[in-house]
């Protein structure tokens, strides 16, 4: 279990260096209100433990944003509201970024960039100059270069959140994102990510695609 009083430090120092000053209303509200959101029961891979992450991946990479503490806001947003069955996540959380951080004293321009940050995590593709996109595609999708037995990890915690849908509807969606990931000439966008990430993610991806093909009965 992630360290919840840690984590609330995080959001303070992130909210505090995104306003003008540090007067503004209390962050504690905001953070526990984030923290429950991302405690919700349907989630298994969407959890703290990805947001902690995502987090310190940013950290990570934080040389190349240009604005660090709006990426990071972005990170505690970019899966605020989850419903595996549902595919509106992404804008509703950039809606409840936009409320939460105009409430919160975040100037108007951060608020608004944090929201299209949000809402680029749909799909993964930062232009050439967005270096505040790569920064949070590539810390999103750094679990893909995981050592094997936290990919393992990951993929089962996938498939938790998708329970509901059948086995053979499963593999076949899943399958088609991994190709669409292979598919792309760069996974990550930043020097770091593409020297120290891009190799072992798409040693996983593809090797999660032949389980799937190799779990596929009808498949001979």
């Amino acid at each position: 279990m992630p360290d919840l009083d840690a984590l609330r430090a995080r959001w303070s120092r992130a909210l505090d260096g995104a306003r003008p000053s540090a007067d503004g209303p209390d962050p504690s509200p905001y953070a526990e209100n984030l923290l429950a959101r991302w405690q919700e029961p349907q989630r298994h891979y969407h959890t703290l433990t990805h947001l902690t992450s995502v987090l310190d991946h940013i950290d990570v990479l934080e040389k190349h944003a240009t604005d660090p503490d709006v990426v990071r806001l972005a990170a505690w947003f970019h899966d605020a509201v989850y419903l595996p069955d549902r595919s509106e996540n992404e804008e509703r959380s950039a809606r409840l970024a936009e409320r939460a951080l105009t409430e919160a004293g975040v100037p108007e321009a951060r608020t608004a960039e944090v929201a299209r940050l949000v809402r680029l995590t749909v799909t993964h593709a930062p232009a050439d100059d967005d270096r505040d996109g790569q920064v949070l595609c590539d810390a999103d999708l750094a679990i893909l270069a995981a050592p094997p037995s936290a990919y393992a990890a990951y993929t089962a915690a996938v498939r938790e959140e998708y329970a509901f849908v059948p086995n053979e509807a499963f593999r076949e969606g899943r399958s088609a994102i991994l190709r669409q990931l292979l598919a792309l000439p760069r996974l990550f966008r930043t020097p770091h990510g593409a020297e120290e990430w891009e190799a072992t993610a798409r040693y996983n991806l593809t090797s999660e695609l032949d389980l799937l093909a190799s779990a596929d009965p009808t498949a001979g």
